[in-house]
């Protein structure tokens, strides 16, 4: 009988803990559900105001670190998308520009003529492969570097001629010159240097520029809204080095 009662005793003891539980916390779960969505909550916000932190801060860092370079520009030269085939048009043969620019390209070279000066074509768009070949190709036969073949010739992707608004230009009268510095003492540049502007060209390459050798055959048109969006970047980095 003792051991029985004994039993009974150890058994009714975690029963009446149970039902104390149950009768004594029911404020308690109360208040543990409203705290509990609550940390949640809280949580979730220190989360998202960490991972907002954690994805900008890298970004502050790549703009400060690379501060000299936020227009991609690669050994001096800017980034140029190649124009389509359908806003090119021939005006030479060989000779393919932007056709925003060939009326007033051409109107300079008749002007020009009339006040006996001849002007020659010598280059106008180039596509991306094509300036790929010239780039790596004359590089390699040159035995240059990177940075050297750059100071005359941009990388493919990198070039003003891909966009349809740059031309080379010569004098017909000292073709010797084409390509050379000494273009500048021709007639052909001397008018151009004093015209030019009328007919909304300006030299891409003048010799206060520090990564690219000077280019006095060398010509950009920004004569429309196009035009003024593609070398919007150069024309900033431009005045902002003034």
């Amino acid at each position: 009988m003792e051991r029985k009662e004994e039993v009974i005793e150890t058994i009714d003891i975690p029963v009446a803990e149970r039902k104390y539980l149950k009768e004594t916390n029911p404020k308690f779960k109360e208040k543990f559900f409203f705290i509990i969505p609550l940390l949640i909550l809280l949580f979730f916000v220190s989360g998202l105001r960490f991972s907002r932190n954690s994805k900008t801060n890298p970004l502050k860092n790549i703009n400060f670190n690379n501060a000299n370079n936020h227009d991609h520009s690669i050994l001096g030269h800017l980034p140029y998308n190649e124009i389509s085939k359908e806003k090119l048009v021939l005006i030479e043969p060989n000779i393919e520009v932007h056709i925003d620019m060939s009326e007033s390209l051409l109107q300079m070279k008749e002007d020009a003529k009339n006040e006996g000066i001849f002007l020659v074509f010598l280059s106008g768009y180039r596509s991306i492969n094509l300036q790929n070949n010239i780039f790596y190709t004359l590089k390699s036969k040159r035995n240059q570097i990177a940075s050297e073949r750059a100071r005359v010739s941009a990388p493919p992707g990198y070039s003003e001629h891909s966009t349809g608004f740059a031309i080379d230009i010569g004098d017909s009268n000292k073709r010797d010159t084409d390509f050379d510095v000494k273009f500048e003492n021709t007639d052909a540049f001397r008018w151009l240097k004093k015209n030019a502007a009328k007919y909304h060209f300006k030299l891409s390459f003048n010799k206060n520029n520090k990564n690219v050798d000077y280019e006095p055959w060398h010509w950009r048109y920004e004569g429309s809204i196009d035009a003024l969006k593609v070398f919007e970047a150069s024309n900033r980095n431009i005045n902002n080095a003034k």
